[in-house]
């Protein structure tokens, strides 16, 4: 567009709203059913391919599910092609494996207890057929390796059949005239021994040779889910993020003043590289609330903070980067100031687009998307339930207010998504031009709770500014009327890296969509 010799070619229109369908639930609750807290999703994560999707809860355990659909029955795809068989479906996932990443741990400095509640899980690259990945709770970060083994099975002994005797037992030598009773081994005759068999003991005389089982390696696979390293003792504070970096060597880990870089491959040392602790804990005036490597440059990374703001920094800078090379945060707007600005200004997830250009972010009221090349302000702000300003007084109250949602984008970066109240969860479209604006709930009937309304046109501030304010039509109750539901909360949402499909927690059930 700079260039001047290129030609100028009418833009197009902004992309259609995408008509989301309900594909699959796990963990579906029956009318009734009393959730179990230990069985609340606490973490959701797609790998880089999208073949893969694994699930954290409060009970430690980490889920893993594989994609099923991408297979094809085992048809090569292309018979399918020439059968004109419909190849283009909808990602469908099955249950992998399960395994108990972190227990109840107790910190007896501080007289603590460590939850085991899975705060953050995050793939790392696969290596000859397996797979790895990183989780953590509140203070122990855990790398994990998960891998098919064939299983070895004992198909028979080295000795014949018809000398068996019972269960096990074997004859004894027909051969043997020693009047003296006798072991191979020079243990006592008369004494029994444990071998395969509770019940089975030596004869008197011997054995008269070793039996031996014949194991071989079956085509059964199993399998098994191994913690190859853990990275602990290094945050005095709740570990509230963990992300890769794109040179698939290094994390890091964020609690809520301090950032550290790990090698995946040394678990007794990190650095700190951020530090916002104050000499005096009472000049403390902002936390880290989450931390994201750049996807594609390996020195940058950003981290948010509970004053709404968003800081870049560069690792080549300096080892300790408590200076940012950029900051992202809205200017405040002069008399909108009230007790409840702060609170609902802190930032709870940020997210990098898949090209890293740009930075999702969200707060309590709002998801903003923010160029990492303009720092004046977002360019694009998402009202995401306005409707719950007049009762921000009511969510202080029940400690609402500080329920930290998620928010993810879609891989062509043509949209974002967010959770909300009464397991709601919201789509916004943010192409130039975009009016898109769902609300979906996390049901086998998404569009339930659609609220029909006029269909308006983005609201530019001015002329200028390309901020465009969105989605906040919809009012308190759905449109049969009912209330929102502020104990059902939607905070755990991922989008599939490479199709519109979006998986998202509701207490115990994951559900996943597509369009």
């Amino acid at each position: 567009m700079n260039g001047g010799d290129e030609v100028m070619t009418a833009p197009a229109g902004p992309p259609q709203p995408l008509e989301w369908k309900f594909s699959q639930v796990f963990g579906e609750r029956t009318a009734g059913e009393e959730v179990q807290e230990v069985d609340i999703i606490s973490a959701i994560e797609f790998d880089k391919t999208g073949d893969h999707l694994a699930t954290g809860d409060r009970g430690g355990r980490v889920v893993l599910f594989e994609r099923t659909d991408t297979k094809d029955h085992g048809v090569p795809r292309r018979d399918l092609e020439r059968m004109d068989y419909p190849i283009s479906r909808h990602p469908e996932f099955r249950y992998k494996t399960e395994f108990q990443s972190h227990e109840p741990e107790f910190d007896y400095l501080k007289s603590l207890e460590i939850e085991e509640k899975i705060n953050k899980i995050r793939w790392c690259q696969t290596a000859n057929g397996a797979l790895f990945l990183l989780s953590t709770n509140d203070k122990t970060i855990k790398f994990w390796k998960v891998q098919e083994k064939k299983v070895k099975k004992i198909s028979d002994m080295n000795l014949d059949p018809p000398k068996a005797v019972g269960n096990g037992s074997m004859a004894s030598s027909s051969n043997s005239n020693s009047p003296i009773p006798c072991l191979a081994n020079g243990g006592s005759p008369d004494r029994s021994y444990n071998y395969l068999e509770n019940d089975f003991s030596f004869p008197p005389g011997g054995l008269p040779s070793l039996r031996l089982p014949v194991v071989v390696t079956s085509q059964e696979t199993n399998l098994v889910a191994r913690c190859r390293r853990v990275y602990t003792h290094a945050h005095d504070y709740h570990i509230n993020s963990i992300s890769n970096n794109s040179d698939g060597e290094t994390f890091i880990s964020a609690d809520d003043l301090r950032i550290n870089l790990w090698n995946l491959e040394i678990s007794n040392q990190s650095f700190n590289i951020v530090d916002v602790k104050p000499a005096n804990m009472e000049d403390l005036t902002e936390v880290i609330t989450s931390a994201e490597f750049h996807p594609t440059h390996c020195n940058m990374l950003a981290y948010s903070s509970s004053k709404g703001s968003i800081r870049l920094i560069d690792l080549r800078q300096s080892a300790l980067c408590d200076s940012h090379a950029k900051i992202f945060e809205e200017p405040e707007a002069p008399g909108s100031r009230s007790f409840f600005t702060e609170i609902i200004a802190s930032i709870s997830d940020i997210k990098f687009a898949r090209d890293g250009r740009y930075i999702l972010s969200r707060d309590y009221m709002t998801l903003k998307l923010w160029d990492i090349n303009m720092n004046s302000g977002p360019v694009a702000t998402f009202q995401v339930h306005e409707y719950l300003r007049p009762k921000l007084c009511d969510l202080y109250e029940n400690d609402s207010i500080f329920d930290k949602f998620e928010c993810c984008l879609s891989g062509d970066g043509l949209r974002v998504a967010t959770g909300s109240y009464s397991n709601l969860f919201r789509v916004f479209g943010c192409a130039p031009g975009s009016t898109e604006a769902t609300t979906l709930e996390a049901s086998k009937n998404p569009m339930r709770r659609q609220v029909q309304t006029p269909s308006r046109p983005s609201r530019s501030l001015s002329s200028i500014t390309r901020v465009v304010r969105r989605g906040a039509e919809t009012s308190g109750v759905d449109a049969n009327g009912n209330p929102f539901d502020f104990t059902t909360k939607l905070l755990h949402l991922a989008w599939h890296p490479t199709e519109n499909s979006i998986a998202c927690a509701a207490a115990n059930s994951l559900y996943m969509y597509y369009a």
